[in-house]
């Protein structure tokens, strides 16, 4: 159970390490620096003719993929944390 919990620990400790990484990178960018590519999801794509349809259903696909792994993320969580306090 600890154990389970350690890794979990883990896996959001170096999200967040790369996450604050990511946003220090952004920041430490001089305002003269060419635009990173990926840096607005929702910036239109250079070429799509104006037609972003394609861009905001592929926008709403990942948005709903990642709400669906963080729930299962929290399910996760309240599992251990339910287990962890039926052994104590």
């Amino acid at each position: 159970m600890a154990d389970a919990v350690t890794a979990a620990r883990a896996r959001i400790d170096r999200a967040l390490a790369d996450l604050e990484r990511k946003v220090l990178e952004l920041k430490a960018r001089p305002a003269s620096a060419p635009p990173i590519s990926d840096d607005d999801l929702f910036a239109p794509r250079a070429g799509s003719g104006g037609d972003d349809s394609a861009r905001v259903a592929e926008l709403e696909a990942a948005g709903r993929e990642a709400s669906e792994a963080l729930a299962r993320a929290a399910e996760a969580v309240r599992e251990v944390l339910a287990d962890a306090g039926e052994t104590r």
